[in-house]
């Protein structure tokens, strides 16, 4: 099915009803490109983003959110562009250019269902406008008669939220519940960091797996030997003081390597004992990032296995040897 050029162009229209979908065709790319000055231009969203059903149609009322409570009535609407145009609220244009009225997308506008009576706290009535939150499409058909499509908008009002009830609380048990002022007890006070001295940590190891109890100072804190495990080392500012510091230990290194070529030129300019610091920085670099790998891939199973091997390697050589040792010729036959 084809889509002629002038449809889009003139894809405002004040008819409120659905006749066909032909606003879901596609839209060629080169429509959007200007012909001349005085050519409009057409504009319109992807396929997948235009709207199938229109629950706000021209002459509906609504709000625009964001903007408080004023109601606005819809003048006409451009199924192309997803935009709904306001009656009565004329947009500023510049001089000697015609008048347009004002445009809004189709996302901002809120339905407006009609006032509601409610209760204030204080006993009287008040008057609420209602707006819809979310209007869905309910059984969507063709009326053969009306020659156009019909559905039932499906209006998502709020939903209040339930009363809380307060729990009934039970009587303590005093065989199984654990009295209120032992659960309110304060058991723990927080050593001070910054002035105590740290437990020893290998003599509480000592005092707890030795059989024989040895005397271990239980007043020092044991806090700073948990620093590691309670906190995270992958976290964002911990990955950024250690990426800062291998950063500033890079910088000095070079800046050292680059001071000791400069204090002995041996006939060379500084531009060259420059350029001769950094390749050896370089080179450092490269050696230190090379070491680090080896020592990341040399794990403590590797390493087992490896022993292994070495020491199997060993014992096949000594076998060897001593076989060797141990042979004895035969006398050759005489003739």
């Amino acid at each position: 099915m084809s889509l002629p050029r002038s449809q889009v162009q003139n894809a405002a229209t004040r008819i409120p009803w659905t006749k066909n979908f032909r606003h879901l065709l596609p839209v060629p790319r080169h429509w959007s490109e200007k012909q001349s000055f005085y050519d409009p231009g057409i504009k319109a969203v992807p396929v997948k983003d235009r709207i199938r059903y229109w629950n706000v149609v021209p002459g509906d009322q609504i709000r625009i959110r964001g903007e408080g409570g004023k109601l606005h009535e819809v003048m006409s609407i451009n199924k192309f562009s997803n935009r709904v145009y306001l009656k009565g609220n004329v947009k500023e244009v510049a001089k000697g250019k015609t008048p347009v009225n004002r445009s809004v997308h189709y996302s901002r506008c809120q339905l407006f269902m009609g006032t509601h009576t409610v209760t204030t706290p204080q006993g009287a009535p008040k008057e609420v406008s209602v707006f819809a939150r979310r209007v869905g499409v309910r059984d969507p058909h063709w009326q053969p008669q009306l020659h156009r499509f019909d559905w039932k908008p499906g209006h998502h009002s709020s939903i209040p939220w339930p009363k809380h009830e307060p729990l009934e609380t039970p009587a303590a048990n005093q065989f199984y519940d654990t009295p209120k002022d032992v659960v309110l007890k304060i058991t723990y006070q927080p050593p001070d960091l910054q002035t105590s001295a740290p437990a020893d940590e290998k003599a509480y190891i000592n005092a707890l797996f030795n059989p024989q109890p040895r005397p271990f100072d239980e007043s020092k804190p044991m806090e700073f030997h948990l620093v590691k495990e309670l906190s995270n080392p992958h976290g964002r500012a911990k990955k950024q003081a250690r990426w800062q510091a291998a950063k500033s230990r890079t910088t000095e290194l070079l800046k050292k390597f680059v001071e000791r070529e400069l204090m002995n030129l041996n006939g060379r300019s500084a531009k060259a004992a420059r350029a001769e610091g950094v390749f050896k920085f370089r080179q450092k670099v490269e050696e230190e990032r090379k070491a680090e790998k080896k020592r990341r891939w040399l794990t403590a199973e590797r390493m087992a296995k490896t022993e292994r091997k070495v020491k199997r390697k060993q014992r096949k050589a000594e076998k060897q040897k001593e076989k060797l040792t141990q042979l004895v010729l035969k006398d050759a036959p005489t003739r």
